[in-house]
């Protein structure tokens, strides 16, 4: 039995793969949400001037709302917008029945801001980045 690494499989590998996964899970979890039933968005803050100055990126599946990533100007911080942006986000997935939200960020980014907006410290890996630590975060969308 080979085994390889890949750094560019092919497409058919590629959807086997993910077919196989996708597959496995139904077989498990008969009502799961389907993967294509994935909600991708973004959160837009803009100045004045109509100038991109922060957002988040964030997608929704199995009943939780996914903050892949979440940024801002250095004009921007500390003024809310980061906190009015995750919660446009939350809103949205309330909107959409979503209850729960999870995040990672690390040591030198934004876990006090997460905190602050009534996020739940999960777990912390030591050592990721070597020398810093990702936090892993969660909080439930249906204690509004």
């Amino acid at each position: 039995m080979p085994i390889t690494i890949e750094l560019k499989p092919t497409l058919k590998v590629r959807t086997a793969l993910s077919q196989g996964i996708i597959d496995f899970n139904r077989n498990a979890i008969v009502d799961l949400e389907a993967n294509d039933a994935e909600i991708r968005f973004h959160v837009i803050a803009t100045n004045e001037q109509d100038e991109l100055i922060g957002g988040l990126r964030a997608s929704c599946y199995w009943n939780t709302l996914h903050i892949e990533l979440l940024w801002l100007s250095d004009p921007a911080r500390g003024r809310g917008t980061g906190a009015k942006a995750l919660a446009a986000a939350e809103y949205f997935a309330r909107a959409k029945g979503y209850e729960k939200a999870f995040v990672e960020t690390t040591s030198w980014q934004a876990k006090p801001f997460y905190e602050k907006n009534g996020y739940d410290l999960l777990a912390t890996l030591e050592g990721r980045p070597r020398g810093h630590s990702s936090h892993y975060l969660t909080k439930d969308l249906t204690r509004t």
